[in-house]
């Protein structure tokens, strides 16, 4: 198979189930930056740091091709004409969501309480953790328009909700593994 079918050379992109949209579609966008997102998660895991944390990320990746395979099937698309689901993969469910809760909580838990927002930075890994979370939120706000436009799971929107919370927390942590320094921003006084 190659992997150029010149299909999209005129600017259009096929969804799961054959409908043909513009590649500038809000679904498109939708799940364009899930997968941007996923490779951001990618290039975290690639760090030294904890294998916990890498098992965890790996999960993450895995359920974020879930979601870019959910986003990417149109509504009317979803059932074929059997009866049977088009995705024939595990959903992301409640159990997704708690694990990520549960990792948050885990970390927080050996963090000194924030009291200030915090700068991103500090070290690299840190950097890569805040850009993941800023696409992560991105990618929330596009499925967010989808969802209104043509309404989807609303697993979905949650699991984006709550793996950006992980991501900042993740970053805190790893600030705090990798003993860098959390700038807080303190506002100038005029």
């Amino acid at each position: 198979m190659k992997v150029y079918t010149k299909t999209g050379d005129k600017g259009t992109t096929a969804l799961f189930g054959g409908t043909r949209v513009p590649k500038h579609h809000i679904r498109i966008e939708s799940y364009g930056t899930v997968d941007e997102l996923n490779s951001h998660i990618g290039l975290i895991r690639d760090q030294d740091m904890n294998p916990m944390y890498k098992k965890t990320l790996e999960n993450i990746q895995d359920k974020l091709f879930t979601i870019g395979a959910i986003l990417a099937t149109p509504p009317e698309k979803e059932i074929l004409k059997n009866g049977k689901e088009r995705l024939n993969i595990p959903k992301v469910s409640e159990e997704h969501v708690e694990l990520l809760e549960n990792e948050i909580d885990r970390m927080d838990s050996a963090l000194p309480q924030m009291t200030h927002f915090v700068l991103p930075g500090g070290h690299t890994t840190v950097s890569y953790c805040h850009i993941a979370r800023c696409v992560c939120r991105r990618a929330e706000r596009l499925a967010v328009h989808l969802d209104e436009l043509e309404g989807i799971d609303t697993m979905v929107l949650r699991y984006l909700n709550r793996l950006s919370d992980y991501l900042f927390v993740l970053a805190r942590k790893l600030s705090h593994d990798l003993n860098a320094e959390e700038v807080k921003w303190i506002p100038e006084k005029y």
